[in-house]
């Protein structure tokens, strides 16, 4: 899906790590939430509560999830980021992406 219709959106930014991570919520009329963000080259850690999916748009980044190896994406990618997991990220260039939230 390019685009997203009948949505609405916080006016404030989510920011991390100084600015090298940033994304607006976007929230559907049925009540979904997601996340359209930058992040910028850098390693991170993260968590999350509810199970993720990551698409990105464009970018090369590493993921590292618990008791895994490192994988590696390149835009266009997606990947599943379990519920309630802490993971890593290298994002070796900007990356543009969608963050859509599932809960159980």
């Amino acid at each position: 899906m390019a685009d997203f219709k009948g949505v609405s959106i916080a006016k404030a930014a989510n920011i991390l790590y100084g600015g090298n991570i940033t994304s607006r919520s976007i929230t559907f009329e049925d009540g979904s939430k997601k996340t359209l963000g930058i992040m910028l080259d850098g390693e991170y850690e993260l968590n999350t509560v509810n199970k993720s999916i990551i698409d990105i748009q464009r970018g090369n980044l590493e993921l590292l999830l618990p008791a895994q190896e490192w994988q590696v994406f390149e835009g266009p990618a997606s990947f599943e980021i379990p519920a309630n997991s802490k993971y890593k990220l290298k994002v070796n260039s900007l990356v543009d992406y969608c963050c859509s939230f599932v809960k159980a």
